[in-house]
């Protein structure tokens, strides 16, 4: 997850002389346009600072978008999640919000093509270390059948105009341990080994971070609120070559890498080690491995396809399981002296959004094996949760009243789990509205979870289950139900996903996903309601294998905004008996004040009062 803020005008100005000097280089190199993605040279969703290339030249700092400069205009392409963060962070810019996914957007190729129709033999750059092999191939198809474009990938402006461009860190890498990882690397290495036999690949490279991370069984600092370390890792039938900064490597970590039989080389030495690459073939994922990189492979065979990395680490074993359960105690704690706090807190009227952020973060920082946060925390009081990737900044930061919804976004970042948990909360008087799409967004969340599901079968056949009561009345909401989540690792992880959008990667135990269907109602409020699930298995009859949720989040859900008339008694039934078990397990952990707290909001809605 990524958070956005506003632009001062400053900033603005600053965006103004980058796009001059940007233009002045481009001139000078015959270039018509340039396109800077979101990522860097591992395909990341979250980059270090160096390679935030996108955010410097447009102002835009969500984790999703491209912005492409012509001499004439100025347009960033960005996604839902990000409509109206990145309305006002562009505004008095010259960039143009293009809505990606929109009928009415056109995409890049499109726009580029109309836009440089007037240029005698145009050539657009995009720097090839970073963005994949796939989407430069497609884009050079695209731009070159439609208007004779030709797409240059071996140029990158920001060394010349970024002055004070952020060097990549050095930060250690620090080893995480068997009792916490619950395989050891030279077993991960031989099970890679043998997925890539089955594709009939000799080798692979790896150039996602927390592939590397997890396969290594080593954690890092490099990306903000994501443990990962920036390096290569290059794997064939006989040798494990890492390709890191050494200076990052402890004496302790180079020990367990040579024990390990790891040979060790430099970060900038990966193009070099492909090109002596000794394999007969190597496997590239074409939508990961950056296209610099593809380009510089020697071998006889290139195999494009899936790595079989994030399928591997996407099923947790049952060390990582059982992390994940002591973590979300951990972090139910936290969020129980919180919920317990906020809304006297509110009532005394000196709560702001990030004032209640930092609340949630100092008492899960007390928490033991805290690590950070696993995001930015998104606090959005009444409109500002309508937002849907939301950063209170200081000129946006709003005092929290004792009325309306406040929704919060959070996570954590333990050594033993990684929590990602969602609640709306009643701070006093609702309306109607607000009431009625509270109860929506619960009851789809309540019919994902209540589920049961062939094995095998993906998140898209499922997404409907969450949304089909908010169909019914006319809302939808056009960001994902449900992502995988990392074993203190990326919070968002793959490859399955439940989304509306077609994502075939089958769901099959050992997985956690995300439980987080919303309703956005812009410039009023916002509602989302998110829990991690674990897929386990449910029983098997004539016609298969069948899953089914095992809920491991654990936080009271608030009944305060619940429009009970819209909920069966299932759904009711559902919410009791999660929130029997979320003081079961959390209440031995407080002091009585606070377990008298919870016994007072998890305690059973009774269907004989409903009815009276």
């Amino acid at each position: 997850m990524n958070t956005t803020t506003s632009l001062d005008t400053s900033a603005k100005s600053s965006i103004t002389e980058r796009i001059a000097a940007l233009r002045q280089l481009m001139k000078r190199e015959k270039i018509a346009a340039f396109i800077f993605p979101s990522s860097d040279p591992h395909n990341s969703e979250y980059v270090a600072e160096h390679w935030k290339g996108r955010e410097w030249i447009s102002g835009f700092n969500g984790s999703a978008g491209t912005a492409v400069v012509t001499m004439e205009k100025a347009a960033l392409w960005t996604d839902s999640r990000y409509f109206i963060a990145a309305a006002e962070q562009l505004s008095s810019t010259e960039y143009v919000l293009m809505k990606d996914r929109l009928p009415e957007t056109p995409t890049i190729s499109e726009w580029l093509c109309r836009e440089l129709m007037e240029v005698k033999s145009p050539e657009v750059g995009i720097d090839g270390n970073v963005c994949s092999f796939a989407e430069i191939e497609q884009l050079r198809k695209e731009l070159q059948k439609n208007a004779g474009i030709t797409l240059r990938t071996n140029f990158d402006p920001l060394q010349q105009i970024w002055n004070d461009r952020p060097v990549l860190p050095e930060d250690e890498i620090v080893l995480h341990p068997l009792e916490y990882a619950g395989e050891p690397t030279i077993d991960k290495i031989d099970r890679i080994r043998k997925a890539l036999r089955a594709q009939h690949a000799d080798g692979i490279l790896v150039t996602a971070l927390d592939d590397i991370a997890w396969t290594l069984n080593l954690r890092g600092n490099d990306v903000h609120c994501n443990p990962v370390f920036i390096a290569y890792l290059l794997i064939s039938t006989t040798k494990v070559k890492l390709y890191i900064n050494k200076v990052k490597l402890t004496a302790e970590v180079a020990a367990y890498l040579k024990a390990a039989n790891i040979e060790i080389y430099g970060y900038d030495e990966i193009a070099k080690g492909l090109t002596a690459y000794e394999e007969y073939n190597i496997l590239l994922d074409a939508n990961a491995v950056n296209y610099n990189l593809a380009k510089a492979v020697c071998c006889p065979s290139i195999i494009y396809g899936s790595s079989p990395i994030p399928a591997l680490k996407a099923i947790k074993n049952s060390t990582e399981i059982e992390g994940f359960r002591r973590a979300m105690i951990k972090d139910g704690i936290a969020l129980v002296k919180f919920l317990k706090w906020l809304k006297p807190a509110v009532a005394a009227g000196k709560e702001t959004e990030m004032s209640v952020g930092q609340k949630l973060t100092d008492l899960r920082s007390e928490q033991p094996l805290f690590k950070g946060v696993s995001f930015d925390s998104i606090v959005g009081y009444a409109a500002h949760g309508a937002i849907v990737h939301y950063e209170a900044t200081p000129e946006t930061n709003a005092q929290i009243l004792p009325k309306g919804l406040l929704l919060i976004d959070s996570g954590a970042q333990y050594q033993d789990g990684t929590t990602d948990i969602t609640r709306t909360i009643a701070l006093g008087e609702t309306t109607a509205e607000e009431r009625r799409i509270y109860t929506l967004v619960l009851k789809g969340h309540i019919r994902l979870d209540r589920c049961k599901f062939p094995r095998g079968a993906c998140g898209s056949q499922i997404d409907a289950l969450a949304r089909e009561s908010m169909w019914r009345e006319g809302y939808n909401f056009m960001h994902g139900t449900g992502h995988g989540v990392g074993s203190y690792l990326n919070v968002h992880e793959g490859p399955h996903q439940i989304r509306m959008e077609w994502r075939p990667a089958p769901l099959l135990e050992g997985m956690t996903v995300t439980n987080e269907p919303g309703i956005y109602v812009e410039n009023k409020f916002g509602v989302r309601i998110e829990n991690i699930l674990l897929l386990k298995p449910y029983r098997t009859t004539d016609f298969g294998s069948f899953l089914e949720f095992e809920t491991l989040t654990l936080a009271p859900i608030d009944t305060q905004p619940i429009e009970f008339s819209l909920m069966t008694n299932e759904e009711i039934e559902w919410l009791n008996g999660y929130h029997r078990r979320v003081f079961d397990v959390l209440s031995p952990y407080l002091g009585e004040d606070e377990k008298a707290w919870l016994r007072e909001v998890t305690k059973a809605i009774r269907l004989q009062d409903l009815n009276e």
